[in-house]
């Protein structure tokens, strides 16, 4: 049986893993990787990452009426690399998770430590018709 962690510790422990690497490069791989459980989180704490070190305000996940994924970052409107169909919406299904957001529509606070700091982001869920966004969003 496979265990099953806390999804926010595992995302914690990913960004203090990756921390000294370079997100985007990271992340344009995630698509490949056989556990898209895995990959979805992972692809969390590289987006955290990502937004700490390039001063992002935000990152929002979408999936359109077809399944397709697309990912922007806002302080300058940058595509990231898409995780891909798949694990773009095991991310939104690890956020809803971690969040306990339910329904088509909420926000919270969502304190993530890294290293010997901490970071409250506030996340984000809006769902319309079968469009869905995550935003994260970053401290000034």
């Amino acid at each position: 049986m496979k265990e099953k962690r806390n999804l926010h510790l595992k995302v914690q422990e990913l960004c203090d893993c990756y921390a000294t690497t370079d997100p985007l490069k990271e992340m344009s791989a995630l698509g490949q990787d056989k556990d898209k459980e895995e990959a979805a989180l992972k692809w969390l704490a590289l987006a955290a990452l990502h937004g700490v070190n390039h001063n992002a305000e935000a990152i929002t996940v979408s999936r359109d009426s077809k399944g397709q994924v697309k990912v922007v970052a806002r302080y300058r409107e940058t595509e990231l690399p898409s995780p891909g169909a798949e694990v773009g919406q095991k991310i939104m299904a690890a956020v809803r998770e971690i969040t306990h957001i339910d329904g088509d529509k909420g926000k919270t606070i969502l304190a993530l430590g890294m290293r010997n700091d901490s970071l409250e982001l506030k996340v984000k869920i809006k769902v319309k018709g079968e469009k869905e966004d995550v935003a994260i969003e970053f401290p000034k």
